[in-house]
């Protein structure tokens, strides 16, 4: 699948039914060594406006993902694996 065909799609939680976001305003890691994806930077919603500028992402693992459908990827993610982390533009 190309990259491209990911952009518009939703990501859902599967463990607790929760909207992340979409993959469109997330961002990838990729392990520079294989160029497989490591994990998705989703915007964190809860903390969208800042006055700072620093923007928090939820960390996705990407063997988190369960299934990519037409419409959205399904992930399965604990709350206690959840990874925050802020950047600063």
């Amino acid at each position: 699948m190309k990259l491209s065909k990911l952009g518009g799609k939703e990501i859902v939680n599967l463990s607790d039914g929760g909207r992340l976001g979409v993959l469109a305003e997330s961002d990838l890691l990729v392990d520079e060594k294989n160029g497989k994806i490591r994990a998705m930077l989703v915007p964190d919603l809860k903390n969208q406006f800042s006055i700072f500028h620093d923007k928090n992402f939820i960390e996705i693992p990407w063997d988190c993902v369960r299934k990519i459908g037409n419409d959205m990827i399904i992930i399965e993610l604990e709350e206690e694996r959840i990874t925050k982390r802020r950047f600063s533009f």
